[in-house]
């Protein structure tokens, strides 16, 4: 059975397929007002973690600041060579482009690397249009780059950390079954109960299953329960021998009450003795005998 497919790597390397974070300035933070920035001047983020941006969604918001031109400024900070890197508003930098615009309004921040991946991450995990699996890479990122425990990261979002810890088992599904989650073919909360199956063509089977039966997630938690009980190897039965010592025992015992006895014990070295009896005179003459 080939086995779910495990992440490479931990950092934004590994996550965005190559992107190396500079070693930049440790600058302070300082705001600064809006400016008319040339658009060939901004580089987009490298640590965006949205992977897809709706190109319908995108022509309209063209076309709408070819009208009204576009309102809202994007936030940028300054780079080497005279240039500037997006921290946030990708999607407005993007339709701007295809609207045709040579310059963009802009809100120029100074801010170093760390704090350029929280404003961008924390932005994006701020929206509400980001799939589980995006969200789930921003968690991680903001995990793995920005130092920060689970707690941590909890109150920098505003969410509980029962649900960041949800968000993040997402990334242990196998390649597959995160395009599923993104392509939303299942929901995130038939996606968890998934992590449970190691194999990837199981975990396929089950997102068809799904998919084909429009299964509910309490639904699909029972079948990866059943798939796991079928998974697990049968216990053998080990078959404990008495040593002559006990089995002389039991028999002495066994006369000495004029009853049957039985001597049970497990391979851990526990076990029970067994007085049965088929009536109330046979369990008074036990008593006695006992006493």
């Amino acid at each position: 059975m080939s086995k779910t497919e495990k992440p490479k790597g931990r950092g934004l390397e590994a996550i965005l397929g190559g992107v190396t974070i500079p070693s930049g300035q440790q600058s302070p933070v300082r705001t600064g007002g809006n400016s008319y920035l040339k658009i060939d001047s901004i580089d987009v983020n490298p640590f965006q973690p949205r992977t897809q941006f709706d190109e319908e969604a995108l022509e309209g918001l063209a076309q709408s600041i070819k009208t009204y031109g576009l309102i809202q400024p994007v936030t940028v900070r300054p780079v080497e060579g005279g240039r500037y890197q997006l921290i946030s508003g990708e999607r407005r930098y993007r339709a701007a482009k295809m609207a045709g615009l040579t310059e963009i309004p802009a809100f120029v921040r100074t801010v170093d690397d760390m704090q350029s991946v929280q404003m961008a991450l924390v932005e994006n995990i701020q929206r509400t249009d980001l799939n589980p699996i995006e969200v789930a890479m921003s968690y991680q990122m903001l995990i793995d780059e920005c130092n920060l425990k689970q707690e941590e990261l909890s109150e920098k979002v505003g969410k509980d950390r029962s649900t960041i810890s949800n968000y993040l088992r997402l990334l242990r599904l196998s390649t597959p079954a995160q395009i599923a989650v993104r392509d939303n073919q299942i929901s995130m909360g038939h996606a968890l109960p998934l992590v449970a199956l190691e194999d990837e063509a199981l975990q396929q089977k089950v997102i068809r299953q799904i998919v084909n039966e429009k299964l509910s997630v309490r639904q699909t938690e029972m079948v990866v329960k059943k798939l796991r009980n079928e998974l697990e190897p049968a216990k053998p039965k080990v078959k404990i021998t008495l040593s002559d010592e006990v089995r002389a025992f039991q028999s002495a015992f066994a006369k000495k009450l004029n009853a049957k006895v039985k001597i049970k014990k497990d391979i851990t070295g526990k076990g029970s003795i067994t007085i049965p009896f088929t009536s109330d005179e046979e369990l008074r003459n036990i008593i006695r005998q006992l006493q």
